[in-house]
């Protein structure tokens, strides 16, 4: 039978959904932002029977049949790639609605269950990434429907993450005799900045372009290659990915031979995205594994400890808040006042947490992380 090129990206697209579990493929590796990947401990989503699927598959090749052969490209390209390569926006009418059984969905929303998230409920949970057309927009004619585009959103009052209380890192320059933390450093909030980090003064002073953040990479408690400055809203840091720009972990030299660090290496993938936007930083997490993050916007002001927040693939958080981290700043704070001069860190490991509910009780324990530091001038 003839087959036309549309009906050829059709079934290929189809192929390409998120995986729901019965279909023999919820548990594969190397997903990116499925159900299951996302949503930690709750429960994979569970197949729906036979007439469902068959409904659902029907509509799907319904609407995805009228689109143009272009942005079925499009849609495909961002979906086989699961968000590695920089796809364009798809726009789509916003106002065409679509019935699976008694729930009705809208266009967009319909895509995002399909191709990434098939326990997504609610629009709400959901947040646009900054490099979309259709970020910052309200009810346009168009939307944009690209599921890549957007991310779930961590809401901190309800799980997921979980998180781990835990005191501040105390963490002392690598090449002192005693470097790393003692035991009886862990009631207190005395936060040393690590060496290297006055890298970022020079940087400063050098003339180049204001940048808003330095980014520097860590293997336990060695930093590896040099800082680096962020003048980009946005920046990709990740340690392999097809057409990748930003900060590629894996073409820094390292000399750390530790099977450990070699396995969570490999397991960076396509990293996080650290974007500045009106509202503070946010981080969204690109990868197949959890990552973990320590910021003090993320916790209540009167707290005397911070909190490690978990946030699991295709999920974004705001990590930053420059509103708060301005009333933050106590003149008898010990956490502010030894902090860098170019302002506040937040500390990102990935794959490993670390604090009261992990075998790693500081930062400087975990195989590959980040600290990103910002220049609040």
């Amino acid at each position: 039978m003839f087959r036309t090129k549309r009906s050829g990206l059709v079934r290929r697209l189809w192929r390409s959904r998120a995986p729901v579990e019965g279909d023999g493929e919820a548990d594969r590796g190397g997903t990116h932002g499925s159900g299951g990947c996302c949503m930690g401990k709750a429960t994979k989503v569970a197949k729906s029977n036979a007439g469902s699927e068959a409904e659902l598959k029907a509509l799907t090749h319904s609407i995805l049949k009228k689109i143009k052969e272009k942005q079925l490209e499009v849609l495909l390209q961002a979906v086989e790639s699961k968000g590695g390569a920089r796809s364009p926006c798809l726009l789509l009418p916003s106002k065409v609605d679509a019935k699976v059984g008694q729930q009705s969905y809208s266009l967009p929303m319909l895509l995002y269950k399909v191709f990434r998230w098939p326990d997504l409920r609610h629009s709400s949970e959901l947040k646009r990434l900054s490099c979309c057309e259709s970020y910052g927009k309200t009810n346009p004619e168009l939307v944009c429907c690209n599921p890549h585009h957007m991310s779930r959103l961590c809401e901190l009052e309800s799980p997921p993450p979980p998180y781990s209380r835990y005191p501040m890192d105390y963490l002392k320059p690598p090449d002192s005799p005693d470097s790393g933390p003692s035991s009886s450093d862990t009631g207190g909030t005395t936060y040393s900045a690590p060496v290297g980090l006055s890298d970022s003064l020079a940087l400063q002073e050098s003339g180049e372009r204001a940048h808003w953040c330095v980014v520097a990479y860590w293997e336990e408690k060695t930093r590896v290659g040099r800082l680096y400055s962020v003048q980009e809203p946005s920046l990709d840091i990740f340690y392999d990915l097809p057409q990748g720009n930003g900060f590629c972990l894996g073409q820094l030299c390292s000399d750390n031979k530790s099977q450990l660090v070699q396995m969570v290496r490999a397991k960076i993938g396509y990293g996080i995205q650290l974007t500045r936007e009106p509202d503070g930083v946010w981080v969204y997490n690109r990868s197949c594994y959890p990552i973990f993050i320590k910021s003090a916007t993320l916790d209540n002001p009167d707290s005397r400890t911070l909190l490690v927040h978990k946030v699991f693939p295709g999920f974004s958080i705001k990590a930053f808040d420059y509103d708060k981290a301005g009333s933050l700043q106590r003149p008898n704070d010990h956490e502010f006042t030894q902090q860098p001069r170019t302002g506040f860190t937040v500390q990102i490991s990935f794959v490993k947490g670390w604090g009261q509910c992990y075998t790693r009780q500081f930062i400087s324990s975990c195989p590959c992380w980040l600290e990103v530091i910002f220049n609040t001038r």
